[in-house]
């Protein structure tokens, strides 16, 4: 068996790749302040960016669903890998060579299950690329001309040709030490009656790639009359491919996507092909299956779902593109975004308009129209006749639930009052209403009781609003000393967040002080663990280079760890962060401490009474005078009198 990767190489994997770089192959981050980046979480859905990247720190945290981590954690959970398997990818990127202990180095070995099925996607795109120039591919070449994409172009989306042969790329792959089960289980080849033969035979190929670059699976054109099969044949479902979870080119487009706020969804490879040679560089399209909820997930992490953003379909006038119309705005609601639709004059897709009429037509088409929902709502009302009252009766039944789906009241009226005027209706209020009460309707009868009423702000913003209710309800870690429940609306709770913040951020502005708090000096359970970690990991005075990294490795679980990665990334509360802000949270929390210890003395006092032990009476009356005068120096002197 092979062995572990040595923590060096580890560590030097870790420093090598910039953690907002490879979160950038992902989603749109933006400036957070701070020298942090935020962005909309990959991990859950979310309407508002809660999710922060600090590049200075290597860690990312989510403020919405709790995940956090650095670089490893972050591919590891986002592309479902191993630990080792992740390590090997980000090595490879930054041309690292790892060193395995108890067993040496043997790549064959140490290659887990999806990097292995990558890896031979990788090496077919590349034979594919190679057999275009075959004579065989002429019919592919030829193909590509006809619809205007020169060498040039198919050189730039990676197109090429499988063989017509029964098992050519099989037996190349082979040659290139994959398995036959490697090769099955990719997808890349089928199971025939005297072994695996290539799944795409004779056909014009186009790579599918993921967010982050990686060719995940084959679209493959039928060119020959006496190919039987499908006009388009897609990789099937595999470990890596999942077509209702990529988007064709969208490895090329998602730079300019989170430049633009704008991505236009086409429907065919070519059309996609089209719209970039035309300067349209933000269209992308779905692989072989409907315009759906995950698709929508991928646009929104990249476009940071805002009301600037703009999402245009492009689909065929015919019936089919109707259709696929409707069905976009069955999600539509799923957008912040404004949604519209460009159909082309006389039906013609991007690739068809980019032929008949060059590139700036293709560059118009998709500049935004018609809003979706008005393209999909005149879908249905064109079905009627609206000269008879019992043709408008019919329309609005139907129209009227579609309207009803629209979640922002506001929205809602305004579609609509415009329902109303495309029905020819001129009581608007009868229409409103009727919208309304379908949508009253439709919430009564899909909901399973009462709707939860909104929750009140806390203190700090809809982040901490968040906090308060998720994680901080739930019991604190067994490590945690017991203590009243974190409630952010506590001054107390407040304070010790920001001066653990600045702890693990600016451990030398609340160094050597900090080290000689103790642990009971953080009342939420929670910071008392994390402060726990700091002085297991060696304390803040002195803090190494890798000071951050030990505090997470003391943590005693998941938990603790993910509160120290949510704090080491939080931005501080404060416009300057000096010796003077670190000095008064110091003394804010220590003055409560020593606050709350005299009370405790003063309830000693009254317990013991007048007729207690002397010598006791005494100890206890000399304690509370040295804290009260202790307490008084540091509501004069500051941080002097620490």
């Amino acid at each position: 068996m092979a062995g572990r990767i040595n923590d060096d190489d580890v560590k030097a994997v870790r420093d090598a790749v910039p953690i907002d770089a490879v979160v950038s192959e992902y989603l749109q981050l933006r400036n957070a302040g701070g020298g942090n980046l935020k962005g909309l979480c990959p991990f859950h859905d979310e309407k508002s960016p809660s999710f922060q990247v600090s590049p200075s720190k290597g860690l990312f945290h989510c403020f919405g669903c709790q995940e956090g981590g650095d670089t490893i954690a972050f591919v590891m959970k986002i592309d479902h890998l191993s630990f080792s398997e992740t390590v090997e990818r980000l090595a490879a990127k930054a041309g690292i060579t790892l060193r395995y202990e108890e067993g040496g180095y043997n790549p064959g070995h140490q290659r887990g299950e999806r990097i292995r099925l990558v890896e031979a996607h990788k090496v077919a795109a590349q034979y594919y690329i190679d057999q275009l120039d075959s004579p065989e591919a002429e019919i592919g070449r030829k193909f590509l001309a006809e619809r205007g994409f020169d060498q040039a172009a198919a050189a730039h989306f990676g197109v090429g040709y499988s063989p017509a042969g029964w098992d050519h790329l099989t037996r190349f792959l082979r040659g290139k030490g994959f398995s036959d089960k490697e090769l099955i289980l990719s997808g890349l080849s089928q199971d025939g009656r005297r072994g695996p033969i290539d799944r795409f035979r004779g056909r014009l190929m186009w790579p599918i790639r993921d967010v982050g670059g990686d060719v995940v699976g084959f679209g493959a054109r039928k060119l020959r009359e006496d190919d039987n099969g499908p006009k388009y044949l897609n990789t099937p479902e595999t470990p890596i491919y999942k077509k209702s979870q990529v988007l064709y080119g969208i490895d090329l487009a998602k730079k300019d996507i989170a430049k633009v706020s704008r991505a236009v969804v086409v429907e065919g490879y070519t059309d996609v092909m089209a719209c970039h040679l035309a300067g349209v560089t933000t269209a992308i399209a779905t692989c072989g299956t409907a315009f759906g909820g995950d698709h929508i997930k991928i646009l929104r992490r990249l476009l940071m779902d805002n009301g600037s953003a703009r999402v245009i379909f492009t689909f065929d006038g015919d019936a089919a593109g109707q259709k696929a119309a409707l069905r976009a705005f069955e999600d539509d609601q799923k957008f912040a975004a404004e949604t519209y639709i460009a159909i082309a004059p006389d039906g013609m897709d991007p690739c068809e308009l980019r032929l008949a009429k060059g590139d700036q037509a293709v560059a118009e088409l998709v500049e935004p129209r018609t809003p979706l929902f008005e393209f999909a709502l005149r879908q249905i009302v064109r079905r009627y006749d609206l000269e008879t009252p019992a043709g408008r009766a019919a329309a609005l039944d139907e129209a009227a639930p579609i309207v009803a789906r629209i979640k922002n009241i506001a929205s809602q009226h305004e579609v609509a009052v415009q329902l109303a005027g495309m029905l020819g209706i001129l009581d608007t209020q009868f229409v409103v209403r009727r919208v309304g009460q379908i949508a009253r309707w439709q919430r009564d009868r899909g909901g399973r009781g009462a709707a939860p009423a909104p929750a009140a702000p806390q203190h700090g913003g809809a982040s901490h609003a968040r906090r308060a209710a998720g994680e901080y309800g739930a019991p604190a870690p067994s490590s945690a000393p017991s203590g009243p429940a974190l409630n952010l609306r506590s001054p107390a709770h407040r304070t010790e967040r920001e001066l653990l913040k600045l702890a693990l951020q600016r451990p030398e502005l609340v160094s050597p002080a900090f080290d000689a708090y103790g642990v009971d000096e953080f009342t939420a359970p929670p910071y008392a663990a994390v402060r726990q970690c700091v002085q297991d990991a060696g304390g803040a005075t002195g803090a190494p280079d890798d000071y951050l990294s030990a505090v997470r490795e003391a943590a005693p679980d998941d938990t603790v760890r993910a509160l120290v990665t949510e704090l080491a990334v939080e931005t501080i509360f404060a416009k300057v962060v000096d010796e003077v802000y670190a000095g008064a949270q110091l003394v804010s929390v220590r003055l409560r401490a020593v606050d709350r210890r005299i009370r405790d003395i003063q309830g000693s006092l009254a317990r013991l009474g007048a007729h207690g032990d002397p010598a006791q009476l005494a100890a206890v009356q000399n304690e509370l005078w040295v804290l009260t005068q202790y307490a008084q120096s540091l509501r004069t002197n500051g941080a002097d009198a620490l």
